[in-house]
């Protein structure tokens, strides 16, 4: 059973994880960031009172590391997932097998509150592989805790995204710029935003139980973000909408390559819209108003600009 305030946030070390791991400090939680790499958590430190944040190590395709962490806390926050399958950790082992042993292992230690990151999109009857193992494995996390929560964001962006700093990089240095999914609606939300929804669903048993799709106040299509891209980086660039059926021929080639610039998968993601469904809880339940990519992207996309600019490591308050 929990012994106090102890917060466990598995993933706790990366994009999303360390902004949830400074909300639950905040709320006066002891809070164990556990990941497979402690040493990159140590990090986080500064962002509670001394010994308050402390870095685990914990992987989620081992029962015994994740008893360890998850044992005497009050609240249990799983962020780990992954986008594409690898030699050992594929879609399956990550974000069906692994989300089922912390939930159940969360269950066994007679857990509180039990967040569960999946993604907007989750179904099984999504086109992406992706998909279907985040709704997998929300189901096999209500297996084991029907009072767990689910947490559905869109397009997750922030100062240290793979989203928008990708596009930044790609217009410095492409003469022409392929858009794959060109038509495709997506609802990019904030980091900040996020971490916050999931740390007030967490401290709130009231919240409990619900799944939660989170989106920014924008919808956009993902032409009219490479152009929105363009604009802020003052970069004059031309846009090549890439066909279906060579956009396919690219993706086999690049995922034998070294960084995946897009994968079949990711393409099957984009020939569905990325938005919030009506009548689903979010924000507005939370009473949290999301922050636009006006008021956010442009103070870490400039430094794409010719010159450079602001070190992109300030996000406004």
């Amino acid at each position: 059973m929990s012994t106090g305030k102890i917060a466990t946030v598995l993933g706790g070390n990366g994009f999303v994880g360390q902004y949830v791991v400074q909300n639950l400090a905040e709320a006066g939680y002891t809070v164990r960031v556990a990941s497979r790499r402690p040493d990159r958590a140590t990090l986080l430190r500064p962002l509670g009172r001394v010994g308050q944040i402390a870095p685990f190590y914990a992987s989620v395709l081992d029962d015994a590391s994740v008893a360890c962490v998850v044992e005497g806390a009050s609240i249990v926050v799983n962020l780990v997932g992954v986008l594409g399958s690898t030699s050992r950790q594929g879609l399956e082992a990550v974000n069906v097998l692994g989300a089922e042993r912390v939930a159940r292992l969360s269950a066994a230690a007679g857990v509180d509150s039990f967040v569960q990151m999946s993604a907007l999109g989750a179904s099984p009857s999504a086109a992406s592989a992706y998909g279907r193992s985040r709704a997998a494995g929300e189901d096999a996390v209500r297996r084991h805790l029907p009072h767990a929560s689910i947490v559905r964001p869109s397009i997750i962006f922030g100062p240290e995204d793979h989203f928008f700093n990708l596009f930044g990089t790609m217009a410095r240095y492409l003469p022409i710029l392929p858009v794959y999914g060109a038509n495709t609606r997506v609802q990019p939300v904030f980091v900040g935003d996020v971490a916050q929804a999931l740390a007030r669903i967490a401290l709130d048993t009231t919240l409990a139980g619900k799944i939660w799709s989170l989106g920014g106040p924008e919808v956009l299509t993902m032409r009219q973000i490479y152009q929105w891209v363009l604009k802020e980086t003052q970069r004059d660039r031309l846009l090549f909408t890439v066909p279906s059926a060579l956009a396919s021929l690219q993706a086999s080639i690049f995922e034998r390559l070294p960084g995946k610039l897009i994968t079949r998968d990711q393409l099957r993601m984009l020939s569905e819209d990325n938005v919030v469904p009506p009548g689903q809880p979010g924000f507005e339940e939370l009473g949290i108003a999301p922050r636009s990519i006006e008021n956010t992207v442009p103070f870490y996309l400039d430094r794409y600009r010719a010159g450079g600019g602001r070190s992109g490591v300030m996000v406004p308050e």
